[in-house]
């Protein structure tokens, strides 16, 4: 059986990463290592020896120039200490079949640097262009609160295989994450690829929303998470790795569970030891 180190990086006001290593443990990883980002710059760590890299939750540089703005320019402008463009040893793992999962601030950061939605990107040939941001939400406040999606049985995603027959719970806590496209057609072209993996929904009716405060920010079309044509990335909002345990989740004590946001890491764990 193959094994599956996993990398979640930190540093720079980052600060969901122990829950996201201890949920990646849960779901079958061998390994889940926290690594500072400098480490990567200095040389101490390559992209190269994981196969599955997370961008956790939290506030990069204190969102002072727009959520991941700033981590986006370090990607793409900083060399490692040999000399190779960060930029390139990213495209060469999404290239060599590595799974990506950018998680609230980490999806922030995943469309501030174009790799999601990736409209012409393949594994072989990743394109990095923004085509849309994650901006302030309609409630012009900070959310914190529960929230139930339904997964797109149509969507190639690979981390939630399997899980468009029930709604999805996980909590979301932010300030930008209503989703704006460049423009209709890009909207279109998301809808058209089944790019969309993940949607608030009514809890009562199970469709998708754009009612507060069920859908928390307003992004258009419910949509809570993007993937890529390949489905081996996903950025979304809410957070997986914050329901790993039954009594996570506010109605635990009648015995009303869903299935714990671990799930998503479990169907990444899974996809990677099927592939060799």
């Amino acid at each position: 059986m193959s094994t599956v180190n996993v990398l979640v990086l930190t540093g720079y006001g980052t600060n969901s990463h122990k829950e996201t290593a201890h949920a990646a443990r849960l779901a079958g990883a061998d390994r889940a290592d926290i690594v500072h980002f400098a480490d990567l710059v200095a040389g101490d760590v390559r992209l190269a020896d994981y196969r599955f890299l997370v961008f956790p939750g939290g506030f990069l540089d204190g969102d002072d120039l727009g959520a991941g703005q700033a981590a986006a320019k370090r990607w793409l402008y900083l060399d490692d200490a040999r000399g190779v463009p960060l930029l390139e040893s990213l495209k060469a793992f999404i290239a060599s079949g590595g799974l990506v999962l950018g998680i609230c601030n980490g999806f922030q950061l995943l469309v501030k640097l174009g790799i999601l939605p990736g409209f012409a990107s393949t594994r072989q040939e990743p394109v990095f262009e923004r085509q849309v941001t994650l901006s302030h939400n309609d409630s012009a406040r900070f959310e914190d609160r529960w929230v139930q999606m339904r997964a797109n049985p149509a969507s190639p995603c690979v981390f939630t295989k399997n899980m468009s027959g029930s709604l999805i719970a996980m909590p979301i806590r932010h300030g930008e994450g209503k989703l704006i496209p460049k423009s209709p057609d890009v909207l279109e072209a998301i809808v058209q690829k089944n790019l969309i993996a993940l949607q608030y929904v009514d809890p009562a009716t199970g469709e998708p929303t754009q009612s507060y405060p069920a859908n928390p920010n307003g992004s258009p079309l419910g949509i809570a998470g993007l993937t890529d044509p390949t489905g081996r990335i996903l950025g979304l909002m809410p957070h997986p790795e914050a329901f790993n345990h039954p009594t996570n989740h506010p109605t635990w004590t009648r015995g009303n569970v869903p299935a714990l946001g671990v799930e998503l890491f479990r169907n990444a764990v899974d996809t990677l030891r099927r592939d060799e």
